[in-house]
């Protein structure tokens, strides 16, 4: 028995807690630097390509779903109005770089903000408008079965539930 415990009645039951507790601790410190380490290797040393979000690449996921012959159908509406949901996804692109620019300018103007919202918010709208007339327009043309993969999109748990309720 050391002096400590000696002094203290129950010291040695009071020590070996106040170890145990030190342990546990320093166990939680090193297994979290631990999980952060591998989280950050592993980031680092995987990485991933960075999705194509345009539409032609949108476009192409989603015939992909498909039947081939409904797949054709999709792309080819969609080479069709290329140019025009094209220039309208930039003109909404363009709207959302005036909203920064707006968050940006110094002084602040919030009427400018808000006037540069209504635009991107019209831009989107357009953007989305041809979109949609366009996959409907192509939807008309294609099977039931490819109409229901349109339905089910984007594939998984949740496209399927729609059709069980």
């Amino acid at each position: 028995m050391t002096l400590a415990t000696s002094a203290v009645p129950g010291g040695e039951r009071t020590s070996r807690w106040v170890l145990l507790g030190s342990l546990a601790l320093n166990l939680f410190f090193v297994c979290a630097t631990g999980a952060l380490m591998v989280r950050h290797f592993v980031a680092d040393s995987v990485t991933a390509a960075p999705v194509d979000r345009s539409v032609a690449a949108r476009i192409e996921r989603l015939a992909a779903t498909l039947p081939p012959a409904d797949a054709a159908i999709l792309r080819a509406d969609y080479r069709a109005n290329a140019p025009t949901v094209d220039a309208s996804r930039e003109a909404y692109l363009k709207a959302q770089d005036e909203v920064r620019q707006a968050l940006r300018d110094d002084p602040f103007r919030v009427e400018a903000m808000r006037a540069a919202m209504i635009r991107a918010r019209a831009a989107r709208q357009s953007f989305d408008q041809l979109l949609q007339d366009m996959i409907a327009s192509a939807s008309d043309k294609m099977s039931a079965g490819g109409r229901n993969k349109l339905a089910d999109w984007p594939p998984g748990p949740r496209s399927t539930t729609a059709t069980n309720r």
